[in-house]
């Protein structure tokens, strides 16, 4: 409980947009007999998590940025625009009824 975990290596894989991600994977030690194993995982073998750090990094720059006193502003100002754009479409267009969602292929 509370180990701490070994790196056993990394790789790089495409997403199916074609960004190239590298991930690292961490393996425990020795899972067996610890009193949390079951609310952890559910694998036979030792826990094995995969982190990707440039992932974490820009995740937590977003969350900087949308904290931030300008990114709150931001966000408060995109209810009014996108609303004034669906208002101009169903007013001038006549178009009464929308299905966003899926698009039909």
């Amino acid at each position: 409980m509370g180990q701490a975990m070994m790196h056993i290596g990394s790789y790089k894989k495409k997403t199916k947009n074609g960004f190239e991600q590298e991930l690292h994977r961490y393996q425990a030690q020795n899972c067996n007999g610890c009193p949390l194993r079951n609310l952890c995982h559910t694998s036979k073998t030792n826990r094995i998590i995969e982190r990707n750090y440039n992932l974490i990094r820009l995740k937590s720059k977003a969350r900087i940025l949308l904290s931030s006193e300008q990114g709150v502003a931001k966000r408060k100002q995109r209810c009014w625009d996108v609303e004034a754009v669906f208002g101009n479409i169903k007013q001038n267009m006549n178009f009464k009824r929308f299905m966003l969602g899926a698009s039909i292929k």
